[in-house]
């Protein structure tokens, strides 16, 4: 059965070093989780910032625009349109791109998660001695 030069406790000490790695992997793939949990998030900020801030230029050339209109020459009305369609088109590029990620499902700790059901569903079926 067991060796007699090995001890009683050796057994249990390769167990507890065992579950010691285990559990110290599953905590470096916690962490690299959510560490890109946080850069999705900053990823989400960023975007959401950018279409306010392009939405807002583009209201304001629009209104410019507007004001324009009633100018003489049509040359300051073609400049200030085409500056207010790129900038209202990019609002709306980035405010299609923060509701792609609005949407996108969160998966905090999910790779950790499976990863540990299939440690258990391994323990389970592991034979008995």
């Amino acid at each position: 059965m067991s060796d007699a030069k090995e001890p009683v406790s050796a057994p249990l000490r390769r167990l507890g070093v065992s579950l010691l790695t285990l559990g110290r992997i599953r905590l470096e793939l916690f962490a690299i989780e959510a560490q890109e949990e946080k850069e999705r998030i900053a990823s989400l900020l960023l975007w959401a910032v950018l279409a306010a801030l392009l939405a807002g230029f583009g209201l304001l050339m629009l209104l410019v625009l507007f004001t324009v209109a009633l100018w003489d020459t049509n040359y300051r009305l073609l400049a200030l349109g085409g500056g207010t369609v790129v900038l209202v088109a990019a609002a709306v590029v980035a405010v299609l791109k923060v509701k792609g990620l609005i949407n996108q499902p969160a998966s905090l700790f999910q790779s950790s998660i499976g990863e540990l059901r299939e440690d258990a569903d391994a323990l389970w079926r592991r034979p008995g001695p």
